[in-house]
């Protein structure tokens, strides 16, 4: 799952992500409309540059978040209340530093657990931390039919895999949502998978393959699967 090129990719894509991301930014949305409670001390897993925060619509004591790239921190909003670390949050250091800052009303990720280096040591340390949790996670069923045409296996998370590890969270609710996003032709699809930061710094695709998808891939769309657990 974790490739330390995402990295790499997200500080190269960091000023137009934005413009880009368009699924996480729906995921993140929805994931905060699934909260029914109001936490005021946050921690944000994967921060980015704040669509979690930018949709949260109550006051908060504090929001921590943490991000790997610094391009995309220095994009992060800012605040008396925000607290942004710049490191990746599969590290040891981080997690030194961040128990200091706990307990936590709420722990939230949206479009950035799949990078985790082991989802299920970093559930464990969510759950330590105190409160609840809220995350979205996008999951193997993105992009399928490119994996299905390809004979490629997809290096997301597997949904099934995800919902068994939930169980470390008490009362956790697991769904999924798959999300179509149109394009005017097959090289826009293939050149948004590079452009969105959910390619990760992989490579999905030789030349080879990209020019049999560009010539055979048979829908308008791209399919996403994001997993949501809460509880």
């Amino acid at each position: 799952m974790y490739d330390k090129d995402h990295k790499i990719e997200f500080e190269k894509y960091a000023k137009s992500y934005d413009l880009h991301a368009i699924i996480q930014k729906k995921a993140a949305k929805e994931l905060i409309e699934k909260i029914k409670f109001t936490p005021k001390k946050i921690l944000d897993i994967g921060s980015g540059t704040g669509e979690v925060y930018k949709n949260i619509s109550w006051n908060l004591d504090k929001f921590v978040g943490v991000d790997c790239s610094n391009s995309m921190c220095k994009l992060h909003p800012s605040g008396k209340e925000i607290k942004i670390i710049c490191e990746d949050f599969n590290s040891l250091s981080f997690k030194k530093e961040i128990q200091h800052l706990s307990p936590f009303d709420l722990v939230i990720s949206s479009s950035s657990l799949q990078w985790s280096k082991s989802l299920g040591e970093n559930f464990k340390f969510y759950k330590s931390l105190g409160g609840k949790i809220a995350f979205a996670i996008f999951t193997d069923g993105t992009f399928k039919t490119i994996y299905e045409m390809t004979k490629r296996k997809s290096f997301l998370p597997d949904y099934r895999h995800l919902k068994n590890l939930s169980k470390i969270f008490d009362n956790a609710k697991v769904s999924k949502k798959i999300y179509k996003l149109d394009f005017k032709d097959n090289i826009s699809k293939l050149r948004y998978i590079n452009n969105s930061g959910i390619g990760g710094g992989n490579e999905i695709l030789n030349y080879k393959k990209t020019k049999y998808l560009i010539k055979y891939y048979p829908y308008s769309y791209l399919e996403f699967e994001v997993t949501f657990i809460l509880n």
